[in-house]
Parts: C-alpha cells; structure tokens; sequence
C-alpha cells in the first residue's frame, strides 16, 4: 500500500473501484452533514486530512509494486467515524497520484479500499471495542491506529495474491508470501503510528478539549472515561 499505477491487472482495478465507490460516496453525506452541523469541527477536518497524507506519504520500498508506510487513518475515523475517513483518504490518495507519484490513478480504487474504506472502519471498531471493554482512552486509540494501519496492509496482501496467485501454492501461497514481506515493515510502523496518534491526541485535549469533547471524546487522554455517551453529536 500504495499499489502502484498499473501493477493490477485492468479487471482487478475496475472491481475495486466499485467496490469502494459505495462507501466513498456514503462518506460525502456524511462529510457534508458533519460540516453542515457542525461547521467548527472545519479546521480539525481539515488537520485529520493533512495527518492523513503526510504519514501515507512517508514510504519505505516493501513488496513489489507496492510500499510501506503509516496511514494515518486511524485518527479521523476516532474522531469522526470511518465514513468521513473514506472521502479524506480517497482525496490523500488523489492527491498522492498525482502529485507525488505515490499510488496511481488505475490502482485508486483499490488502495481507497484498503486505506480509506477497510483501515478506518477496522481501527474505528477496534477503538469502540476497547472503550466497551473499558480501557483507558491511551490504550484505544493505540489499539484503533494500530489496527487502522495494520488492516490496510492485511487487504493489500490480499489483493496483491489475488492478482497474482502463486504458480505452485495458488492463492494461500501468495497471501502468505506477500503478508509475511509487508509484516516485516508494517508491524513497526504501526506500533509508532499508534504511539503517535495517542500524543496528537494528548495534544488535541490539551488545544481544544472542547471540540474533542462534542465529538464524544475526553478532555485529556489519560483514560477517564468519557461523562456521555460518545459520538452524542447527531450525525
């Protein structure tokens, strides 16, 4: 992840593409109900986009046809559902095609899948899930970005395998064959993006613990949990 332009065999591309088309344009409502209801969440969109593509852009060379690096996702859709993640990461990944080279425009559709579509709402359940079970805020969003990150990379191996099965071991050969090269980069990575995206957090708390309390969260990530129930915001 990134796959790069015109590494997927045309049908693959097209598939995936429609595959995520659904989940991007549900993100458009929901970008747009969010601005419209809440038009001072504006410049924290806008600061979860640019963390989006600036870690996405960091990458290090890893399969063939393909890179490593953090995604970044995982804290949007925290703060904002995977909806809204959908359309920031599909404009990072436009953006990244076209002006770095990053990615491609053939392979869009599949690495909005994997980044934009499977990342955020895998690391949004995650977080969800350790708040249920009732882990500190720290230990969620951890357990969320690192999810986010990791799920990115778990659908790239799939769609690299199934584009390009191994000659003898078919399919499970090339999942564990691509999985196991990106595994050497990617778990790091997503260590760090996790540690990282609990101090932007911290931060956040600290600049405007009210735009982070109307979105459902804490004042500060220090594992209260939170007076209401989150997301109350209507969406």
């Amino acid at each position: 992840m990134h796959i790069a332009e015109g590494y997927l065999p045309p049908w693959h591309a097209v598939a995936w593409s429609a595959a995520a088309a659904p989940f991007v344009l549900h993100g458009v409502r929901s970008l747009n109900r969010e601005v419209r209801n809440n038009p001072e969440s504006t410049l924290l969109l806008g600061a979860s986009g640019a963390f989006t593509f600036v870690l996405s852009a960091l990458k290090i060379p890893s399969v063939t046809g393909s890179c490593s690096h953090p995604t970044g996702t995982g804290l949007g859709a925290i703060l904002f559902r995977p909806p809204v993640m959908a359309v920031l990461g599909t404009i990072t990944l436009l953006f990244q095609a076209l002006l770095l080279a990053h990615g491609g425009l053939t392979t869009l559709g599949a690495n909005v899948f994997s980044m934009a579509v499977v990342g955020p709402w895998a690391g949004y359940g995650a977080y969800r899930l350790a708040r249920r079970l009732g882990a500190p805020l720290a230990a969620a969003v951890f357990g969320g970005a690192f999810t986010a990150d990791l799920s990115t990379y778990c659908v790239t191996s799939v769609q690299l395998a199934l584009a390009f099965p191994d000659p003898t071991a078919g399919l499970p050969g090339a999942l564990v064959k691509f999985g196991s090269v990106f595994a050497v980069t990617q778990i790091p990575l997503a260590v760090s993006e996790g540690i990282l995206t609990v101090l932007v957090i911290r931060l956040l708390s600290q600049a405007d613990g009210t735009a982070l309390a109307r979105l459902g969260l804490p004042a500060a990530a220090g594992g209260a949990r939170p007076e209401r129930p989150e997301k109350a915001v209507t969406r």
